[in-house]
């Protein structure tokens, strides 16, 4: 189920990001969730070619599993919305200064 949501995210912000550098906008911080949730796509990925190696199924569907691809979005958009207050700020300062 992680894997799941990880890949529906990261396509999300990939398809936001494209939109958004189509539209000449600022998107440091949506290519940063981008890329991020597709990094968590791959460990994922990894890990459930080894559930199968192992005789597991790839997908592990279970409340467990839900509740930690949950904990894996929120940590995620978290620090999305942390990275955007920050470049934010960035170019805040650099509109002063200038």
């Amino acid at each position: 189920m992680c894997e799941i949501m990880t890949i529906a995210l990261a396509l999300v912000f990939s398809s936001i990001y494209i939109i958004e550098k189509k539209n000449k906008k600022e998107v440091k911080s949506v290519l940063f969730a981008s890329l991020m949730f597709w990094g968590a796509s791959i460990m994922w990925a990894v890990d459930g070619i080894f559930s199968v190696l192992e005789g597991k199924p790839f997908f592990d569907i279970s409340k467990e599993d839900a509740f930690l691809g949950f904990i894996i979005i929120a940590a995620g958009l978290l620090l999305f919305a942390f990275s955007t207050i920050i470049n934010k700020q960035k170019n805040a300062m650099r509109l002063l200064k200038a």
